[in-house]
């Protein structure tokens, strides 16, 4: 019987509507903990979550069967029925349309690793949109400036 063999690594990044500064100290590891039931309740593995008020990287090994994007719909869909539902907010929370999906090789997973557990220390000294800008440039990703508006920082 064929089988699919595949070591498929994504590195999300994704923020709240606005990129506005929601994700707070209070809430922020529940939410990481929560996210992490969801994908794997998905059948995937994340190896790493972390991340800003403003934003959050994820690291995944993701099965052929599920498309990126389909997967990151889940995650915010699911996370975001759960941020309402637990009455963090005294407004409705949304994630931002859309995120960054970036491919990731076996060999570099250690430094994304390093990467995402010093999400805090790094923006210190960088703003998320001059990281985000850097993360398009180093996976050779072009854009149209209108889609990158609404960076709150």
């Amino acid at each position: 019987m064929p089988n699919t063999y595949s070591q498929i690594y994504l590195h999300y990044v994704f923020s709240p509507k606005y990129r506005q500064s929601l994700i707070h100290p209070e809430i922020e590891l529940r939410l990481h903990k929560y996210i992490s039931g969801i994908v794997s309740n998905l059948n995937q593995t994340l190896i790493r979550i972390n991340g800003m008020p403003n934003h959050i990287h994820m690291l995944v090994r993701i099965r052929p069967a599920l498309a990126p994007s389909t997967f990151i719909q889940k995650v915010k869909a699911n996370s975001s029925r759960w941020l309402n539902n637990s009455h963090f907010f005294s407004h409705h929370f949304t994630w931002q349309v859309g995120s960054g999906i970036f491919s990731i090789g076996h060999r570099h997973v250690p430094y994304l690793i390093k990467y995402i557990d010093n999400q805090k220390p790094h923006h210190a000294k960088s703003k998320f949109r001059d990281e985000y800008l850097e993360l398009l440039a180093d996976n050779g990703i072009s854009y149209e400036k209108e889609y990158l508006l609404d960076f709150h920082e």
